[in-house]
């Protein structure tokens, strides 16, 4: 699985110059963002993407599409597996509501109901698993959906740009104390608690789910302001946690004003944490790029903990039986 993750750069690459043509969808106010696990990560990130443009952007992670969708919604459905059965349910429920869709699998159940209702499909090869494939899938959509979301293609290269520079950091091609990754991995003990700025949800769902995946432990994730007015209240009393901080370089004012105070009350009550910050640059380069950085983590905390990353038998166990 590292070998995989060695290749994010390459991968990220390949598919924003590939062959795969642009799709322009005119008359779009409305875009919903269908996907589970692996698939609803990339969700999370083009919305976050968005999150400064004039479209409303939603994220469905189970069955229903929201009441508001209609034939100025655009419904991205992604399933890698291509037989993911809530994104299956969504996909059906916009064609009713007369949406615009556009739809990505490896194959399965979603390339078969697309071709049999003339949907707009693409056939992206699965790398290893689900949440391996991210940087394949993502780069796709942003290539296919790329004048429909406005992105800049400048911004796509420099993301790309960047994981270059950030492998010869991270990869299984340094093993020394200068993998901050590593470093990340070798610190957890016990359970995460991931604090983020609005701005970095996407990021802390992520590594989330990663650390769940590979490393099969719990992880708690919370927002920084929230937080501020209710979890931080549990630290009085629980100290098994392990806080860790992740921050932009260019967090809003207040926000960087209230991580000052957090990491204040940490000192004060000796309480340790981990600063993992974004990298500068456009808001593709710092999410994918802290992205890369979280995962690789969790792959070497499975490592240290003489886990297999790639097996999810629990998610079988459930999927079986749906």
């Amino acid at each position: 699985m590292y070998k995989i993750y060695d290749m994010w750069p390459k991968l990220a690459r390949d598919a924003y110059e590939s062959n795969l043509e642009s799709i322009h969808f005119g008359n779009i106010n409305h875009i919903v963002f269908a996907g589970m696990g692996g698939s609803g990560a990339l969700g999370d990130f083009i919305s976050a993407i968005l999150s400064k443009t004039n479209i409303h952007v939603d994220v469905v992670k189970g069955y229903l599409l929201p009441k508001t969708a209609n034939e100025n919604t655009l419904v991205v459905t992604t399933s890698i597996s291509g037989n993911t059965v809530e994104t299956l349910t969504v996909l059906d429920s916009a064609i009713k509501e007369n949406c615009h869709i556009l739809a990505f699998s490896s194959g399965g159940k979603m390339e078969s109901f697309c071709i049999e209702n003339k949907i707009h499909y693409k056939k992206i090869a699965m790398t290893h698993s689900p949440r391996s494939s991210f940087p394949t899938y993502l780069y796709s959509i942003l290539k296919i959906l790329g004048s429909t979301l406005s992105i800049q293609k400048n911004d796509i290269y420099d993301s790309i740009h960047e994981l270059e520079n950030l492998s010869k950091k991270i990869s299984s091609n340094n093993l020394t104390e200068t993998n901050t990754s590593l470093d990340l991995s070798e610190w957890i003990n016990s359970i995460p608690l991931i604090y983020y700025p609005w701005g970095l949800q996407s990021t802390a769902i992520r590594f989330k789910n990663s650390l769940q995946e590979n490393s099969k432990i719990h992880v708690i994730i919370e927002d920084v302001i929230e937080s501020s007015h209710n979890g931080i209240v549990a630290w009085e009393h629980d100290r098994s946690i392990q806080p860790i901080l992740l921050q932009g370089t260019d967090d809003y004012f207040k926000t960087k004003e209230r991580w000052s105070i957090i990491k204040e009350y940490f000192h004060e009550n000796n309480i340790k944490y981990k600063e993992i910050t974004s990298v500068k640059g456009n808001i593709i380069s710092k999410l994918i790029s802290m992205i890369y950085l979280l995962d690789y983590a969790s792959l070497y905390l499975a490592v240290k903990n003489k886990i297999d990353p790639s097996t999810v038998k629990s998610i079988e166990f459930i999927k079986y039986r749906l």
